[in-house]
């Protein structure tokens, strides 16, 4: 009796443990199997975006000489996410002063004289990165920034040399398309009325960058 229980709970065992030995040459096998290789990415092949062009066009107040328009160029490489540099370069066409405007006859400048170009290096600090949302998938990234530098002006017939200091706002509709709204103040000193005067000319401008 013993010897016949005994075969009866080998047999059970040994219908238990084939379809296991079945499903690790199955289906199930394959799904546990070997991992898949990785994926390599090679790091030249990715898009830094390091340089960026924009052009702008705003308002430049022009100390004696009335708020004009003005537009210009600029290039900055991003030396990181941070911080960049900047190049300048624009031109407004001042008014006249109050005093040839109630005199009359009196011109202090001349057409050409009333150019006034400039242009600068400034060194930039990206913060305050964030989004804006418009609508629940639908969002922008954005940050904040100040820039400081120094550069030429030339206006009235002279060179005279200048600071910039100014900060404004990005919104990236892009990776590579950018708005930039900004505010910059040209320091320098001349003696266009007989004596030495420190000017600040603020500039408000609008502009659009590519990054590439």
């Amino acid at each position: 009796m013993a010897t016949g229980f005994q075969r009866l709970l080998l047999a059970l065992a040994l219908a238990s443990t084939a379809p296991l030995a079945l499903a690790q040459d199955g289906p199930l096998g394959d799904i546990v199997g070997p991992d898949e290789e990785r994926r390599r990415i090679s790091e030249r092949d990715l898009d830094t975006e390091n340089f960026e062009f924009g052009v702008f066009y705003g308002l430049m107040s022009v100390e004696d000489f009335g708020s004009n328009p003005v537009a210009g160029v600029s290039l900055s490489y991003h030396v990181t996410e941070a911080i960049f540099l900047q190049a300048n370069a624009a031109q407004t066409e001042t008014r006249e002063t109050s005093y040839e405007l109630l005199s009359g006859a009196v011109e202090l400048l001349t057409e050409d004289q009333r150019d006034y170009t400039y242009y600068n290096l400034s060194l930039g600090y990206n913060f305050l990165p964030g989004q804006i949302y418009l609508t629940e998938n639908w969002s922008f990234n954005t940050s904040a920034y100040v820039i400081g530098g120094a550069g030429n002006t030339e206006f009235a017939g002279q060179d005279y040399f200048t600071y910039n200091l100014g900060a404004g706002f990005k919104l990236y509709t892009t990776d590579w398309l950018a708005l930039d709204l900004g505010m910059r103040g040209h320091v320098f000193t001349h003696e266009l009325f007989g004596r030495e005067v420190e000017v600040n000319n603020l500039e408000a401008r609008l502009g659009v960058s590519l990054f590439f």
